[in-house]
């Protein structure tokens, strides 16, 4: 009887291992698969934001040679494919019950994209959404929404990727103070970069430029001395965004009591901390701080100096990286120098935590004000 009992308590037991019993709200992931580096985060929802459980982070360099070739090479794939494995793995075991996951500008731009995408769902059984630029900057905004000041009225969020960057300027001065943040992460983005207004926010315009800190490294690689190839990348960036409207309208810094630049990204954050002396990176000083024009043109001068690739490595920041810190400083300088903002809000988020808010506010889980 006795050894019974115990064969009924190993089944139990194993059963129990087999199907963990998970309590509190359900959990949601988000995947990030961009040129550079592949992402996610497992997180629950908790009041009006999220707290996350589990997350990943490694660099795929999925659009090296992408420049060179337009096609996504063998090693790239592979490296990349084995990360998403490690992902999907995180997924079965968190018992994740909603995620979506996407790929940005490197499979949008290359030939074998499409290709690429089928293999991945078929070697790890990860579906992947190759989205638009116009989601790509949607999503962008809504992880800055709760960095959004209540007092501004005009906002330029800037997302500086590894293949593209995206600028979305937009008019909140119908909304009270307390709706604009609510009001950035209910936001539609128009494909044809029309200017609309919905729950009370007008996009003045939005462009994605398709140079980010790795296409611009690799179109200005050959350039050895550091002053010269950053100067070329400023220039060149500054062309390629020279439709965006409110550049072109000139638009003079007649608001700028009211208006805020919030810049997500690694390059941001890497200016952030090298800012705050940080030798090993912490999120939680360096999300939400902010930055004057002079404190972040100290910074970068400091990565203009001679010894470029020892500064970077102060900051905790791999050698095969320092590039393209460089040439995000590059695109960064430029956004400064043709809106003379005095002040830029650092955020430590991005698309993934935009897809985060969107489905759980979408599921109704986020609860209070945010």
């Amino acid at each position: 009887m006795r050894v019974e009992r115990n064969r009924d308590q190993a089944k139990r037991n194993t059963h129990a291992r087999q199907t963990p019993h998970r309590a509190g709200p359900p959990l949601y992931a988000a995947l990030d698969l961009g040129t550079n580096s592949c992402r996610m985060l497992v997180a629950r929802p908790d009041g009006a934001h999220f707290k996350i459980v589990d997350a990943f982070s490694k660099s795929v360099k999925l659009g090296r040679e992408l420049e060179r070739s337009g096609a996504l090479s063998e090693a790239a794939i592979r490296r990349t494919i084995a990360a998403l494995q490690v992902c999907a793995s995180k997924v079965k075991r968190n018992r994740v019950t909603r995620m979506r996951m996407v790929a940005t500008e490197a499979c949008r731009r290359a030939s074998n994209g499409e290709h690429f995408l089928r293999q991945v769902t078929r070697q790890t059984g990860l579906k992947l959404e190759m989205i638009s630029p116009a989601e790509e900057a949607r999503l962008a905004v809504i992880s800055c929404a709760p960095l959004v000041d209540p007092m501004a009225e005009q906002v330029l969020v800037i997302d500086i990727g590894g293949g593209s960057t995206e600028l979305i300027w937009l008019d909140l001065s119908a909304l009270a103070p307390e709706a604009r943040s609510r009001g950035m992460m209910t936001l539609s983005i128009d494909k044809n970069r029309t200017g609309q207004a919905a729950h009370g926010i007008r996009v003045v315009d939005w462009i994605s430029v398709p140079l980010g800190v790795a296409t611009l490294h690799e179109r200005f690689s050959d350039v050895r001395e550091v002053r010269s190839r950053f100067a070329l990348m400023s220039c060149y960036f500054e062309d390629e965004m020279a439709e965006f409207a409110p550049y072109m309208d000139e638009m003079k810094p007649d608001y700028l009591d009211q208006f805020q630049m919030i810049g997500t990204s690694g390059t941001v954050t890497t200016v952030g901390a090298a800012h705050l002396g940080l030798s090993r990176y912490d999120r939680s000083v360096v999300d939400g701080m902010t930055l004057s024009a002079g404190q972040i043109n100290d910074v970068i001068e400091g990565f203009l100096g001679t010894d470029f690739k020892g500064r970077i490595g102060q900051l905790g920041i791999g050698l095969d990286r320092a590039d393209l810190v460089l040439a995000g400083a590059a695109i960064l300088q430029t956004l400064l120098r043709i809106w003379p903002t005095d002040r830029l809000r650092v955020a430590d988020r991005g698309l993934r935590e935009g897809m985060l808010y969107s489905m759980m506010g979408a599921d109704g889980a986020l609860k209070g004000p945010r």
